[in-house]
């Protein structure tokens, strides 16, 4: 048996060649397996292959190795579309056939309720999947200048590492999108300040008038003065391939248009999406919370409004409303809907699209959801039913604040995070009684591991 828990750096890039069968996928997508009691992480390897590997992290209870041949393949295995993949962090499940990556995510739902909450749904529902290419509509680019090379990399970080993956296009950005990175590139080197630009944020909307182009937001995050060479040169790629350009030289506060800039006589394009079957639309700043896949997300909506049912007559809080992304769907109804969020600015998108659809029984309102008390909720007064949509961190302190005289009939929770779901569904089950209806996963991000998901909690 190998004894490695006092190994230095130097004899981890030295351990040996060791093979394995793999036994099931993580979070992470990385192959699971037990070599002499201890469990390994193995990336790039599929369950049931049989493959060997090196380990480059070891730890007293786990490693966490690459795969360095694949002896047996699973029928699942795929060739990835992809040419960056296995340098580009971005997405790591390109090489698992996509049907069984959705029911990969979904084992894991059912595994993180039922270890880590200790509950079962009465009815897991089928996965909410859509487009598996060209999806991404959101995204933050990093940018580095190597003197060396005299060329700049724009693109996602490698994997495991904060290097910039050597990249020049993206399957899973909107194409519009990835084919702007190589041209970037060629324009940022060339600036005075290509050293002092780190970071590129990107958002998508929709086009504006019919059969128009798409709206396409670049946020550059500039740590140096513009030249006039430079700002000439911005202007010239914006103008070329018909993109926005903004800038932040410090906080998020400093996030502004830079190019082309509003006139008296004309505005810019704004950036919006819409949800055609509640006749909504919803404008937002381009370093604003939107959920990435925009087709995907009236998918979701539809889902979470079947497992509502809201009624006119209901009164209705949407918790981490963020712009009203399920509160104005809740609110055409005829619900009365309370949507509290922790970040005022998305607050007044809120509020912003609430009077631009026309709906008065919307009100939005400032809350630190992650300090929630039990006579704070209470004050907010008696609820129908929730709709509850938190970040990574979930719900947990909003959950604990249940009791008799606040708890709603129903909730509706949608997660970006299995984990901190199955927790929350833990309190609410086992402690605050409720009965878990139903959950299933929805594929937000499809060839990453990351798991978006949705269940449905009634009041015994």
């Amino acid at each position: 048996m190998r004894k490695r828990r006092h190994q230095s750096a130097a004899d981890q890039a030295l351990a040996p060649i060791l093979t394995a069968t793999i036994e099931s996928l993580d979070q992470e997508g990385r192959g699971v397996t037990h070599v002499d009691g201890k469990t390994i992480f193995i990336d790039g390897a599929l369950p049931t292959e049989k493959v060997t590997f090196r380990s480059h992290r070891i730890k007293s209870s786990f490693e966490v190795a690459n795969v360095v041949e694949v002896l047996k393949q699973s029928n699942q295995r795929v060739t990835p579309k992809c040419p960056h993949f296995g340098l580009c962090g971005g997405c790591k499940l390109q090489h698992l056939d996509f049907a069984a990556q959705v029911a990969n995510k979904q084992r894991l739902l059912e595994s993180d309720l039922k270890h880590i909450g200790k509950v079962k749904p009465d009815n897991m529902l089928p996965p909410i999947y859509g487009p598996t290419w060209g999806y991404r509509h959101k995204a933050r680019l990093s940018v580095k200048y190597v003197d060396k090379k005299q060329r700049v990399l724009v693109g996602f970080n490698e994997k495991a590492t904060r290097y910039v993956a050597d990249m020049n296009s993206c399957e899973v950005l909107v194409p519009a999108v990835s084919a702007l990175i190589a041209p970037l590139q060629a324009m940022i080197v060339q600036l005075t300040i290509r050293d002092k630009l780190p970071q590129i944020e990107l958002a998508v909307g929709e086009a504006n008038l019919a059969g128009g182009l798409p709206v396409i937001v670049l946020i550059l995050r500039i740590m140096g003065e513009l030249t006039q060479p430079d700002e000439a040169l911005l202007a010239a790629f914006a103008d070329e391939y018909a993109v926005q350009i903004w800038t932040q030289t410090k906080g998020p506060d400093t996030i502004k248009p830079y190019y082309p800039l509003a006139t008296s006589t004309q505005a810019l394009p704004a950036l919006n999406y819409s949800l055609p079957e509640f006749d909504l639309t919803y404008p937002f700043k381009p370093n604003e919370f939107t959920q990435v896949n925009p087709q995907i997300n009236q998918v979701m909506i539809r889902r979470a409004m079947q497992l509502l049912a809201p009624q006119s007559h209901e009164k209705i809080a949407d918790f981490f409303c963020g712009i009203g992304n399920f509160s104005l769907p809740i609110a055409r109804s005829g619900s009365q809907v309370l949507g509290l969020e922790g970040l005022a600015n998305l607050v007044d998108r809120a509020n912003e699209s609430a009077l631009l659809n026309g709906m008065s029984n919307a009100q939005f309102g400032v809350a630190d959801l992650f300090k929630m008390t039990s006579a704070a909720l209470t004050e907010l007064g008696r609820f129908d039913k929730w709709l509850v949509d938190p970040p990574r961190d979930g719900a947990f302190e909003l959950i604990k604040s249940l009791d008799a005289s606040n708890s709603p009939q129903r909730i509706v929770y949608v997660s970006c995070n299995p984990a901190t779901l199955a927790r929350d569904a833990g309190v609410l089950v086992n402690e605050k009684g409720y009965v878990l209806k139903a959950a299933g996963v929805i594929n937000m991000f499809p060839h990453t591991a990351h798991v978006e998901s949705i269940a449905c909690f009634d009041l015994a």
